[in-house]
């Protein structure tokens, strides 16, 4: 297994290559290793899609259960991974340190502090505290033995707030602050994001698409974008966020598309046993019977082919 400084040059050169590459968002080992075997070249963890599994909110939960979770997502494979962690878990400019210290504890290569607060009164963290919160995150990552990728989010689209002047305003200055990678989730049109800092620097950033499945991943690249987040097709929709996620056949190229058919394969001829030495009148049904059975009690070959992203094979 490569070590954490060789992992996160690894990630860091996914920024300054040419074009952009797809970071899919697991939330559990299993998720994890299906998304390594199609061939994604690093992983990023996802607040909501953990918070759902623990039948919780979006920011529902501490961040001692955030970097437990990270640190199961590292194990889990071999790629570089980076964090959502929110807003740093803490209003202090020195909260947001300590998370990154505990995020690279956790065997972190990257991760992403917010302008949210996270209180539906007062969504947005005052433009000064927001700059000194991810200065403060720079600084913590700069003492690290290895280069940290760290991501600033501007959260205004996302809470109500489609200021596109403070957005770019804020965004600069998280650029200036130090930040590796500029995040403004919720734009929705090309000239939005098209407007965004650091389209004609050499700076590593990306963008959040909008919620409109028909934009392509080339498209995306034509307008700037460097990262693009996905979501495994089981996954539940981030509250407020894009609805981003792997298609059928699951990647942005030729060589994604290979390995899902081949996981496919493997999961279908899987299923076929199981479903074959099932006794009469037993809960296993046959696949093709998936789409007949209610949503809240599929199959395990059902949920296989749900996740591979196939269809059952038909009798």
């Amino acid at each position: 297994m490569p070590s954490q400084s060789e992992k996160a040059n690894q990630f860091r050169s996914l920024h300054q290559r040419a074009g952009a590459f797809v970071i899919p968002n697991p939330y559990d080992i299993g998720t994890a290793r299906l998304l390594a075997h199609l061939g994604f070249e690093a992983l990023a963890t996802t607040s909501a899609g953990f918070a759902f599994t623990r039948g919780r909110p979006d920011g529902g939960v501490t961040r001692a259960e955030t970097m437990e979770h990270a640190r199961l997502i590292v194990e889990a494979t071999d790629l570089p991974v980076s964090a959502d962690l929110e807003g740093g878990f803490g209003d202090a400019p020195k909260d947001t340190a300590e998370t990154i210290r505990q995020a690279a504890e956790a065997g972190l290569v990257g991760g992403s502090i917010e302008d949210s607060t996270g209180r539906k009164d007062d969504p947005i963290y005052p433009h000064p505290l927001a700059v000194e919160r991810v200065r403060a995150a720079v600084e913590m990552a700069r003492t690290l033995p290895f280069h940290f990728t760290l991501t600033a989010r501007s959260e205004n689209f996302l809470w109500g707030r489609p200021d596109l002047a403070d957005t770019i305003s804020r965004l600069q200055a998280f650029q200036e602050a130090g930040a590796d990678v500029l995040y403004a989730p919720g734009l929705k049109t090309r000239e939005e994001i098209t407007q965004y800092p650091g389209r004609h620097s050499g700076d590593a950033w990306c963008r959040r698409t909008r919620r409109d499945r028909g934009q392509a991943h080339q498209r995306r690249r034509r307008l700037g974008a460097r990262r693009a987040r996905r979501l495994p097709r089981g996954r539940a929709r981030d509250q407020g966020e894009g609805d981003v996620r792997l298609h059928r056949h699951g990647g942005a190229d030729a060589r994604g598309q290979r390995h899902l058919r081949g996981v496919g394969k493997e999961l279908k001829n899987q299923s076929d046993c199981a479903t074959k030495s099932s006794p009469p009148g037993s809960e296993q049904a046959a696949p093709s019977d998936f789409m007949a059975r209610p949503r809240s009690a599929p199959t395990r070959s059902a949920m296989c082919h749900r996740a591979a992203g196939t269809r059952p094979p038909r009798r």
